[in-house]
């Protein structure tokens, strides 16, 4: 029996708590992504600074005026705009102008978060939604891209980042083609270790996969990310490519190809695991990233475009609670799933 004037609380379980709060898990996402932000500005030098900057400036002033306007507690505090920002900037051409930027920016924060109700709400990644309108939106815009380590990266920004609104904006004559775009258009293969250490074009998250893996296996040894995800990706992507590979070699690229092509390792790691719109199951996870792995090859083989991370793991979004109800452990005690008697 409590004692008298106090309160006794029942709770479930988990009783144990991680002690890490939202904007502890946040900062070390940023902690994480650093590695391979800074690689991505030796790349590409002022442009990606510019591109990122923008990206992140935007989505952390559009969710401060957003929740200023709302009468809001400001979250500001949490890392969670800056982290959408990043990664959202990750999925851009270093050649992107900046307007078309902050259009992308204030889309991921507003459609693709506030809308829902802000952090914990959203059922789509919202740095994905914003990159999905932009490619919807912009095509050319968003499969221009710069050469990485020329010589004059450091010198000055691109024309095309300067572009104003609504006008045709004027590229470098040096672009080039992504490993992804050389191999569905002409069957041209690119190294594995030049995808591994990132010298090839692509976005600003696309440049090194190493770098990228070593920020999740950071997340992973302190205990904030689930690391079933990424290895369910990487390991469906893997199958699957390989069994079209020893097919017809000629015809279909082999798995270590697109396992590092691409921006499979950002998506893999920084965003399929959202806690948000990621299965919360054991079970779920595995079925997820395997469904997201499998999607990424059939797009990329198949569908129009070069790249499918982005709509594997939106579809996968759509489906992570579908799974998570769909394959509920049995509450301890009961016979069935659900906690029927």
């Amino acid at each position: 029996m409590a004692a008298p004037g106090k309160t006794l609380e029942l709770r479930t379980s988990p009783h144990l708590l991680s002690g890490y709060s939202v904007d502890t898990i946040m900062f070390n996402v940023v902690v994480a992504l650093a590695p391979a932000v800074a690689f991505a500005i030796y790349a590409f030098g002022w442009a990606a600074v510019a591109v990122l900057g923008t990206a992140t400036a935007t989505c952390v002033a559009t969710e401060g005026i957003a929740g200023r306007v709302a009468g809001k507690r400001s979250t500001l505090g949490d890392w969670s705009a800056a982290v959408t920002g990043l990664l959202y900037g990750l999925t851009l051409p270093a050649s992107l102008p900046l307007w078309m930027v902050v259009v992308g920016g204030v889309i991921s924060m507003v459609v693709g978060k506030l809308l829902f109700g802000g952090l914990g709400q959203n059922p789509f990644n919202p740095a994905l939604v914003g990159r999905a309108v932009m490619q919807a939106t912009f095509p050319i815009a968003m499969t221009t891209w710069l050469p990485p380590f020329a010589a004059g990266r450091f010198a000055g920004l691109p024309g095309s980042l300067l572009a104003l609104p609504f006008t045709q904006p004027v590229y470098d004559a040096a672009t080039q083609a992504t490993p992804l775009a050389l191999w569905k258009f002409g069957h041209k293969a690119t190294g594995a270790a030049d995808l591994a250490l990132g010298f090839v074009g692509g976005s600003t998250g696309e440049t090194s996969a190493l770098l990228l893996a070593l920020g999740g296996l950071y997340l992973v040894a302190r205990n904030m990310m689930s690391w079933r995800t990424p290895v369910a990706i990487f390991a469906s992507v893997a199958a699957v490519s390989g069994a079209l590979h020893l097919a017809n070699p000629e015809r279909y690229a082999g798995p270590a190809f697109h396992l590092f092509a691409g921006g499979l390792v950002l998506g893999a790691v920084f965003m399929a695991t959202d806690m948000v719109t990621s299965p919360i199951t054991r079970g779920g996870a595995w079925i997820y990233g395997a469904l997201i792995g499998a999607l990424v090859v059939v797009i990329r083989v198949w569908g129009g475009m070069p790249e499918g991370v982005m709509y594997a793991i939106l579809l996968g979004n759509a489906a992570a609670p579908h799974l998570d109800r769909l394959i509920r452990p049995r509450v301890y005690g009961t016979r069935r799933a659900g906690g029927q008697p």
